[in-house]
């Protein structure tokens, strides 16, 4: 079984999520030094965790069971858009530019992601995408 056009799509929509919100994530596993060697690689494999927990989630909703295949297929498609994530995670301002938000746009921390949105803490702010309206039911076939 290949993973179905709609659940690419939604992957792809929480990879864009994560990928905007990646100044708060980094925040996070700020938290965690000195424990971790890499402030980047830890909220890359924060994000990464998310989305694959998503994924599963959507599957376990649709009465899936994800085989082997699929694993292989989400994986290359989190590969595909690690870099941009990565690039998101050590520099958030640039992200934001990318995406048409002047730098330091209303927020507090000198322009990153979380900055422009006006918080102040990880997390807040939009949940990830979700069909249906709810952050937690993934689309549904």
């Amino acid at each position: 079984m290949a993973i179905s056009s709609e659940n690419i799509k939604f992957i792809e929509s929480l990879m864009d999520y994560y990928t905007n919100e990646a100044g708060s994530y980094r925040q996070i596993a700020e938290q965690f030094k000195p424990e971790i060697e890499s402030v980047p690689d830890a909220a890359f494999g924060i994000i990464a965790g998310c989305i694959y927990t998503s994924f599963l989630e959507a599957c376990r909703n649709q009465q899936v069971q994800p085989g082997l295949e699929d694993m292989t297929e989400f994986n290359q498609i989190l590969k595909r858009r690690a870099a941009t994530i990565k690039k998101a995670i050590v520099d958030p301002a640039a992200t934001a530019e990318a995406a048409g938000s002047p730098a330091g746009a209303g927020g507090r921390d000198g322009g990153t992601a979380q900055g422009q949105a006006g918080r102040t803490e990880p997390g807040g702010g939009k949940s990830p995408p979700a069909a249906g309206g709810s952050a937690t039911r993934p689309p549904t076939p």
